[in-house]
């Protein structure tokens, strides 16, 4: 039996994840901070044939990561993690983003990342088999002024993760990074702003599923929105300050 373990499961994405793996031969562990939304997907994989474990947990809480991945791996061990948890940070109203939000978004965004790749590598090269994605964003090649710590967040998380899966392919484990465009999502309906080529989680979710199967090292889409992305950080400044001026937000 396949056993994936997804964080952020509750909602968006990982929801959507976990609903497009869900089948007879899959174990699911599903991990996220909101107990109800939770059991609701876990149900739903449930009802798809799936075996779905939950677990309700903060990913900045390392220790507890830590337990959790060697406690499912002990019992099943992990083929699929993915590091999807995240929140979007930002100023409200237009303003900078304060100190607090900065911290709590890099926390959750990259250091709980960290809590959760780094101990679910050691499990898989200790066997020499596994596969990890990271939770990027197009964001992370073309930084958003209205969320700054959210984009140097995402665009760490491609330099890391893009760095290890150099190092780690050759010893049997697979990381890959996925750099989404505009996906519709709780998360992202907190945001007020133009959204060009939105996506449905589910639409998001079966392009992750076929880049990781393909071993993809970046999954990004949409393709349009993923081309211009790419090429922003070799503009000048002064024409990508105009460029990305259209895709300012506010939270609602």
């Amino acid at each position: 039996m396949r056993t994936i373990l997804i964080t952020g499961a509750s909602s968006g994405i990982g929801a959507a994840l976990a609903r497009h793996y869900a089948a007879a031969d899959t174990r699911l562990v599903l991990v996220a901070r909101n107990e109800p939304r939770l059991a609701a997907v876990a149900q739903e994989c449930r009802a798809k044939g799936a075996v779905a474990e939950v677990a309700q947990g903060d990913t900045r809480d390392r220790a507890a990561i830590r337990r959790l991945l060697a406690e499912v791996d002990a019992r099943s061990p992990l083929d699929l993690v993915v590091v999807n948890a995240a929140i979007n940070g930002g100023g409200r109203e237009g303003r900078v983003e304060t100190e607090e939000t900065a911290f709590e978004t890099a926390d959750i965004n990259y250091t709980g990342s960290l809590n959760v790749m780094l101990p679910a590598l050691s499990l898989m090269l200790a066997r020499g088999r596994g596969q990890i994605a990271l939770m990027s964003s197009l964001a992370a090649y073309a930084p958003l002024a209205d969320a700054p710590t959210y984009s140097g967040a995402k665009a760490a998380l491609v330099a890391h993760g893009l760095a290890l899966r150099q190092k780690v392919w050759p010893l049997g484990v697979k990381i890959s990074v996925v750099t989404p465009g505009y996906v519709k999502t709780p998360m992202g309906g907190e945001l007020k702003g133009w959204r060009p080529l939105e996506l449905s989680a589910d639409d998001a979710a079966a392009i992750i599923a076929r880049g990781l199967a393909r071993d993809r090292d970046v999954v990004s889409f949409p393709l349009p929105l993923a081309v211009l992305a790419r090429s922003v950080l070799l503009l000048p400044e002064w024409v990508r300050r105009i460029g990305l001026s259209a895709f300012k937000f506010n939270q609602r």
